[in-house]
Parts: C-alpha cells; structure tokens; sequence
C-alpha cells in the first residue's frame, strides 16, 4: 500500500514508535498530510525541529487527548489512515492510577472508533502488547480490552468502509522505559538487577516494528490480530550482553510482571492461522471469512502457544551486543 498522497494521523506521535514512524513515512513517501497528535506540546515543539513544516510541507502537530471526542472529531477531518499508538503504559503507574489507564486505553479506544466511522477514516490500525495476552496486570488488562474493541468495531461499523485491526508484539529495544536504557545507566554503579535468572520477554527493534505495522496497514482487511514472528531473549544474558563484568543482583519479580510473556495464549490456537513470519488471530465474525484470504497460511495446532519462553528463537548473547550496538 502506498501512502503517497494519504492523509495519515498518528495518535501519540511524539512517542517512540510515532517520531521513528514519522522518519519512515517522510523517508519513503509523500503524503498529504501527516497529524501528530498528542497531549505534550513541549514534545511537539521539540519533534516540529526535527520534522518541520518548512521542510516537510505535510506536517501538522495537534495538541489533544484520546479522551477528548470534540478534539478527536477535528482532527480526523479527511483523514484516511489512523495509526493508533497513544496509550498510558508503564505497569507501576497504571497500578497506581487505574482510573487514569482506563480513560486513555479504554475510553480513548471507544472515542477513537466512533469518530473514525463518523469522518469516513478507511482504515485504523491499534498497536497493542505482549501484555495484553493472560494479562496479570492493569494494562495488560486495559490494552486487551481496547484490543477487543477494536476487534469489534468492524461489526459496530455497519455498512460504512471504515476497517480496524490491531498489531501486538513484544519489548521494543532500547524505546522510552525499556530494560535496556535502564541497564546502560545502572552498568555505571558495577550492579545490575535482575528480577529473576529464568525471565524471558520478546524482543523487537523499533525498526522492526514500524516495517510490521506498515506491512499489516497493507494487507489489513479488518478484525485481524496481527502478532510477529521475533525472537526472546533471557534477561540475565542481557544483562550479561550489556556489561559481563558486573555484578548480578538478583530482586525478584515485581507485582504484576511475569516469568515468560505470551502473544497467542494457547485458547486462541483455534483462532491462529501461522504464515512465514507472522500469526494472524482472527476473529469470530462470520463475514471475516468472506473478507479474509488466509492462501500461504496454515492453521496451528490446538495446543500451540506462542511464549517467550519456549519460542525456539532464542537471542544469544552475541547476537544481543550486535543488536544493542546499532541502538
């Protein structure tokens, strides 16, 4: 799919995955229009000096709020493609504010499907998270909940064209919160916390990322869940990957955190549909069959689930130095 030409808007653009996205855009396309849309205008003065409107005639930076359905309806104005990225996600504060997580990824989920249908959006596509499956924790609990409104949205939109699907993969390498910034500072102390020798997560690049995302908004029909094929890695090879001299402290697992982390639970296999490097989990609905071509797919096993700890890629140390030297 081509996005010359579109008019494209990306909910919590000043974030990792919306300035990295933004630079992939520009780079490789010509839209019409490209919104940043988000709440922190310092973010937005400090992105529009990277990707200016002087030399980028195509972007606009909106300050607003997912929550906000007044707001949300200005700037979908003739959008045609929204990448939905904004979402409250750092598990400590979501447990603290709970309200707070529900109003942004639930909320502003519900407000952002009914104003794309209302504007005649063609196609949204939500980035979810490896915790939205079996979730222990709060967001977890809201990122499943918006990704089954999502879901849901194609049968909510009637005979409208608007499409949703949503994307969910794991740990992104080296983005705001991630383990790694966290080690590289605490490496300067000669002590590394590890919560526990067997944790493993999934691991992807931001690159990575931003390539599945666009490759999905292409193939997309709506109601897919879209899940990569990545690797894992453990996180006391991480740590030794980062700095083999330190010390490994071990504090064990923090409240709502899990050993290994899941992106296709193992109820969903009746679901999942495996093509070379991506799962597809598809919905209930008995017009996806009519919309969805699942050619060079095959069902997985019933009891297939796709975990960080038994995925059969596994990151050697090596592998992770190459990876974390290019961050």
């Amino acid at each position: 799919m081509s996005l010359n030409d579109k008019n494209i808007l990306i909910t919590g653009g000043t974030g990792s995955f919306g300035k990295k996205c933004t630079e992939h855009i520009l780079g490789h396309y010509k839209p019409r229009r490209l919104i940043i849309y988000s709440r922190d205008e310092l973010k937005q003065f400090e992105m529009s000096q990277v990707f200016s409107h002087e030399e980028y005639p195509c972007m606009r930076y909106f300050i607003g709020d997912v929550r906000d359905k007044e707001r949300l309806y200005r700037a979908f104005h003739n959008v045609d493609i929204v990448i939905h990225a904004a979402a409250l996600k750092q598990v400590p504060a979501a447990e603290y504010n709970p309200f707070e997580a529900i109003k942004t990824n639930i909320l502003g989920a519900q407000n952002i499907i009914d104003i794309a249908i209302e504007q005649g959006v063609k196609k949204v596509i939500a980035l979810s998270t490896d915790k939205a499956a079996n979730p222990i924790n709060l967001y977890g609990a809201t990122k499943l909940c918006s990704d089954k409104l999502f879901i849901s949205g194609n049968s909510y939109v009637g005979r409208d064209d608007t499409i949703f699907s949503v994307v969910r993969y794991g740990n992104v390498a080296g983005s705001r919160g991630s383990v790694i910034p966290f080690f590289m500072k605490e490496k300067e102390k000669g002590v590394l916390p590890v919560t526990d020798p067997r944790m493993t997560r999934f691991w992807i690049t931001l690159d990575q990322g931003i390539d599945f995302v666009l490759k999905c908004l292409d193939i997309m029909v709506g109601g897919e869940l879209f899940v990569p094929k990545i690797p894992s890695m453990n996180m006391m090879d991480l740590a030794q990957a980062i700095c083999p001299e330190c010390e490994k402290k071990i504090i064990g697992i923090r409240p709502g955190e899990k050993l290994h982390e899941v992106m296709v639970p193992r109820d969903e296999a009746r679901n999942t549909i495996e093509f070379d490097d991506y799962y597809v989990i598809k919905p209930d609905f008995k017009y996806f069959k009519r919309r969805f071509n699942a050619e060079g797919g095959n069902h997985v096993p019933d009891d297939f689930e796709y975990n960080s700890g038994t995925n059969p890629w596994m990151l050697t140390i090596e592998e992770m130095k190459e990876i974390i030297r290019t961050l």
